[in-house]
């Protein structure tokens, strides 16, 4: 099995928590100011902070000559729960003033680098306006996903009626913090046949789930496994940018995983689970005891069973190589995209400006049809014919005709032909479960694993999360939902360890097309009507998806930051009427305020 590292050498058990480098002198001393001594029993239990060692508020500043202090504005100059983005000479800073205190923050979205004073500011957080991520502003930790890392928090005083923030010019410059995380401390990492947390799937939910248990103190061996040859990765980027190589997308450096012993087995396919004897079984006949098991492998993309489906240069698109093999054999060619969802919309735009010719076939009358409604389906597909994108809707691929093996052809149910020389099949995924059919691990009838609210299965010690499970969504009454989503995938995987009482993480999610972008937030399945406030022809609007008389699910495009406002709203458990959003009135969201 293609493990990612070389074998460590034993380990001396030494008890200790290992800072990266750029953070050591950041978080040396604790909120109150004194240093606080941060050890763990190496015997496999999570030791969880005490709050007052929590390091809340890190050391925003190493070294005097390391500092930057500065003026920024008079006291009266921001209102409650006004935000703004102040210079300090070494760096931006997002300052926020709150229940008449004032508070300074890293001012981008460790994520993608969202300017959060565009963000919408709420119950003591501050949400990004692109994709959702949740800041707490006194701490300045990352409170609701996507993404991995927090902000940095700075001092303020207040002196003759002047607001100064104090910031390390380091700091300034990184604008992202990882929070403190334990060490491996076993002897046994890297060597034994045992382990005591096994992760089976190295996307969102098993990084989240190893960083989690690693910042709440945990120092036994936890080994992540992974189909992948790659180390975790950035896997919705793949479609909507093709051409990006594997080490573009990752989500960490290799030297993260070696620092705190987080051990990655790429290209590694577990085969069986036996829950009696708590082993696993891997394809190459490498056997793995586990004291916890963490379930979350993931889908696999559907494919087209039709004929002629073994032609070559007919692809889905789950890995970097898929990808980067699409783009490479496009350029210049004819290129049929099946199925009009995120992944086959998002893989049309990109590919418009490097295909001959980009057609797509769908079996739906419009694109997004199903998640977006009619009418915003229909205005996005304006917008791809208006960049050439040729549409063949309600109707599906009868064969794939090939020449000397290779895609020529594609014969539609509707008997039209269309020229190809790459196919690309976004139908959907099936989640990836198979290896779990004998396993005693309950799966319903669509093969996905059911979880209650703490992320357990059926059997004791195994949890699961990500886009295989079905979970009590809490703010849509409890009721049993699947969401493979990246920033849901994020939110199972904390609350799995947090064993809070119920998932109050508000779906979000976003595609970007064309340089457009679009964001949606909420679960909108089984919506009986779609309430359209600004102009679906210029693609500046905002879509409300209702139930009865409930708003479930909200879409927008250029109209920020109106889905992480609604997000904001459903999070707090307040209900949104229909005619709230009727009436086009929206001062009750869009105020920046809470």
């Amino acid at each position: 099995m293609g493990g990612c590292f070389s074998k460590p050498k034993p380990v001396e058990l030494k008890i200790e928590v290992v800072l990266p480098e750029k953070e050591r002198g950041k978080e040396e001393l604790s909120a109150s100011g004194k240093g606080s001594p941060r050890a763990y029993q190496g015997n496999g239990t999570a030791r969880h902070f005490h709050t007052e060692e929590r390091l809340s508020t890190p050391h925003p500043y190493p070294s005097p000559q390391d500092c930057v202090e500065a003026a920024v504005c008079h006291v009266k100059d921001l209102e409650n729960g006004q935000m703004r983005e102040v210079e300090l000479g070494w760096g931006k800073v997002l300052l926020v003033k709150d229940n008449g205190e004032f508070h300074a923050l890293g001012h981008k979205c460790p994520h993608y680098g969202a300017p959060l004073v565009k963000g919408v500011l709420s119950r003591g957080r501050v949400r990004c306006p692109w994709h959702g991520a949740c800041f707490n502003i006194s701490t300045g930790d990352l409170e609701d996903f996507p993404g991995l890392d927090s902000l940095h928090k700075f001092q303020v005083k207040i002196e003759k009626e002047k607001v100064y923030v104090r910031a390390s010019k380091q700091a300034l410059q990184l604008q992202r913090r990882t929070k403190v995380m334990a060490k491996c401390i076993s002897p046994s990492a890297g060597y034994s046949s045992s382990t005591n947390v096994l992760i089976v799937g190295a996307g969102a939910a098993g990084l989240v789930c190893a960083e989690t248990l690693r910042q709440e103190g945990f120092s036994d061996r936890i080994v992540l496994c992974t189909l992948d040859r790659h180390l975790p990765y950035d896997r919705p980027k793949l479609s909507k940018s093709l051409d990006t190589q594997p080490e573009q997308l990752a989500l960490r450096p290799k030297e993260f995983f070696r620092a705190y012993g987080i051990e990655v087995l790429t290209e590694a396919q577990v085969v069986t689970v036996d829950v009696r004897t708590k082993k696993v079984v891997f394809k190459d006949g490498f056997k793995l005891e586990y004291s916890k098991l963490l379930l979350a492998p993931g889908s696999s993309p559907k494919t087209l069973s039709c004929k002629g489906k073994e032609v070559e240069n007919v692809f889905t698109i789950r890995t970097p190589e898929d990808a980067n093999r699409v783009v490479r054999l496009a350029r210049g060619r004819n290129v049929v995209v099946v199925g009009a969802g995120f992944l086959g919309m998002e893989v049309a735009a990109y590919l418009t400006e490097k295909a001959h010719s980009v057609s797509v076939v769908e079996l739906e009358e419009t694109p997004f049809r199903r998640f977006l409604g009619e009418r915003v389906g229909r205005a996005l597909m304006k917008m791809f014919e208006n960049n050439r994108v040729k549409f063949y809707m309600q109707t599906e691929v009868s064969e794939l005709r090939g020449q000397e093996g290779k895609l020529k052809e594609v014969v539609l149910k509707s008997s039209k032909v269309v020229r190809a020389d790459v196919c690309v099949v976004g139908i959907g995924a099936v989640p990836a479960t198979g290896f779990l059919r004998q396993s005693g691990i309950g799966l319903d009838s669509r093969g996905f694993i059911p979880v209650n609210k703490m992320m357990q299965t059926n059997v004791p010690g195994v949890f699961a999360a990500g886009d295989a499970v079905t979970f009590p969504l809490a703010w849509r009454n409890n009721r049993k939902v699947n969401i493979p989503h990246w920033q849901m995938a994020h939110a199972q995987a904390q609350n799995m360890l947090a064993q809070e009482a119920e998932m109050s993480t508000v779906p979000y999610l976003w595609t970007a097309m064309f340089g457009k972008s679009l964001r949606y937030a909420g679960y909108g399945e089984g919506f009986d009507d779609v309430i359209i406030q600004g102009d679906l022809e210029e693609l500046k609007f905002v879509a409300f998806y209702t139930k009865g008389d409930e708003v479930i699910a909200v879409a927008s495009m250029n109209y920020d930051p109106i889905v992480s406002k609604v997000a904001e709203v459903l999070a707090s458990g307040r209900a949104i009427r229909k005619r709230e959003v009727e009436t086009g009135d929206m001062s009750w969201l869009t105020g920046k305020g809470s």
